[in-house]
């Protein structure tokens, strides 16, 4: 590609977005461009650009010339964001409304909410700025996906992947966010100016799908006893009463909620006419479908709530209650768990993959199911971006009740990252990603270029499927320069599958 298109964001063009509707966000959501539209060209890394440093030195500075934009640090200087120091842009771990840094918010956190217990584990951090709170939250235990739209501080999700923080690009205006019902232990907002009680209160009501019953809302900043936003601040604590939500502290500018445990306590009367969704609506679906305003009906909400599903790690390895609603669950979780424990070794010992290294800190699997594959690498200084395909069955929920985090995706469009954001893309069974019922939406080519364009240079790639699939990755690898080896899958799986293991070079 042109040297212009150093960060390449397919889905997020402001030349697209800016002649389209600004109500409720519209324009700043993802839109692609149509198939065969976009260039088919390999995006280059800036002048200068070296292997990302390390982590966990990286969650405090990273090289400058990586991405060499100074705006958020002139701006935002001041509260601690980031300061550029020679090579070097510096992390102190401050936010806009944590100044002094992350760690000692959290420590305030901590007061009302049990952040180093074991108790919680996933949480969403809404217009996140460079991500230090989810960062310094890693050191808790605590995996927090971290979103932001691509904005006129233009590279905040991509300095936070940089850093080593799971960060995704992402705005909340007309559809729901691309995660399952019932996902998060936690949502926090720190000045992300998301107007929650607007249009119908439609970003709270979304906010509690995403929720995990028994789990906390923090919000810090505007319009908590925030001046002339008294009458917003009245509202959304009207709001959350509606929803049955108890308001455990108001503690300056930042206020937390409980949501309750147990299945919601809607209808009642309430101002804002807030009511139960029908029965046709899965409050899982979230893949380009627009916000509803009535709340979802949930199965199995006491099942899953924090307290009675088990604490961090022991979570990871046992079934929650939703596998029971996937056919024969809690007999494929197993089996499943078991597969990717020696798939993994296999990849590390006789693929030379560099699992466990310094090497690899930020991953991807394009089809995890049910997240066997970053289960098995969990002890690994890595976290995992877990992709369950728009098409297939809905499993991420059982993924997050694992304690891990994921999106929905369709692979026929552009994945919403900045280029060279991965360290390692993992592709099981590729042929089934783009080929639903046999017929091929897109190619394998346009998928290993957009792998190729989130895929960091000497990143890895490793992709499994048929001999015949494997042999056309491995010509794909070929035109997009990549140093790519075939391999036999491992023998005690009794495959056919082959896997190709690829540099980008």
């Amino acid at each position: 590609c042109a040297a212009s298109e150093v960060d390449f964001l397919p889905c997020e063009d402001p030349r697209r977005s800016s002649r389209l509707s600004r109500e409720m966000n519209y324009y700043r959501e993802r839109h692609c461009p149509a198939r065969g539209e976009a260039p088919a060209c390999l995006v280059p890394p800036p002048s200068g650009y070296r292997i990302p440093v390390p982590w966990p030195e990286s969650l405090h500075k990273i090289w400058h010339d990586n991405m060499p934009y100074g705006k958020i640090a002139e701006r935002k200087g001041h509260q601690g964001w980031m300061k550029h120091e020679g090579s070097y842009f510096i992390f102190p771990g401050g936010g806009t409304m944590f100044p002094d840094g992350a760690e000692q918010y959290i420590e305030k956190l901590s007061q009302y909410v049990p952040l180093k217990t074991g108790v919680l584990r996933t949480g969403l951090d809404m217009g996140c700025g460079v991500a230090s709170f989810g960062g310094f939250l890693l050191k808790e235990n605590i995996m927090t996906l971290s979103f932001a739209p691509r904005d006129s501080h233009k590279s905040q999700i991509q300095f936070a992947l940089e850093r080593g923080i799971p960060a995704f690009l992402l705005m909340l205006g007309t559809r729901r966010l691309p995660f399952p019902a019932q996902s998060f232990d936690f949502v926090h907002c720190s000045r992300c100016l998301i107007p929650f009680t607007a249009y119908n209160g439609s970003y709270l009501i979304e906010v509690d799908r995403l929720l995990r019953p028994g789990g906390y809302l923090i919000i810090s900043g505007p319009p908590v006893r925030w001046k002339k936003q008294e009458k917003e601040w009245d509202e959304l604590q009207v709001m959350a009463g509606a929803l049955c939500y108890k308001l455990m502290t108001v503690d300056g500018n930042t206020a937390i909620w409980k949501k309750p445990a147990e299945a919601s306590c809607l209808p009642n009367q309430n101002e804002f006419g807030l009511d139960l969704c029908s029965t046709d609506d899965d409050p899982d679906e979230a893949w380009y479908f627009k916000l509803k305003k009535c709340v979802g009906k949930v199965s199995m909400v006491e099942e899953i709530a924090i307290g009675s599903i088990q604490r961090w790690p022991d979570r990871l390895s046992k079934p929650s209650a939703r596998v029971s609603l996937i056919n024969n669950g809690a007999n494929l979780f197993e089996i499943d768990s078991q597969k990717w424990v020696r798939r993994v070794s296999y990849y590390k010992k006789s693929l030379g993959v560099k699992l466990g290294t310094t090497h690899i800190r930020n991953v991807m699997d394009m089809n995890a199911f049910l997240g066997g594959f970053a289960a098995a690498i969990v002890s690994d200084p890595v976290w995992v971006m877990n992709v369950v395909p728009a098409r297939k069955p809905l499993t991420l929920g059982v993924i997050y009740d694992r304690g891990l985090i994921g999106v929905y995706h369709d692979w026929c469009e552009p994945f919403s990252t900045y280029p060279r954001t991965y360290d390692l893309i993992h592709a099981d069974a590729i042929d089934s990603i783009n080929d639903i019922s046999g017929t091929s939406r897109c190619d394998l080519f346009d998928v290993m270029l957009e792998m190729d364009r989130i895929l960091r240079p000497e990143g890895t790639a490793v992709i499994r499927g048929s001999p015949d699939v494997i042999n056309k990755a491995a010509q794909v690898a070929q035109s997009v320069r990549w140093n790519a080896q075939v391999h036999d899958s491992e023998p005690e799986s009794g495959s056919t599958e082959k896997i190709l293991v690829a540099t980008k070079t």
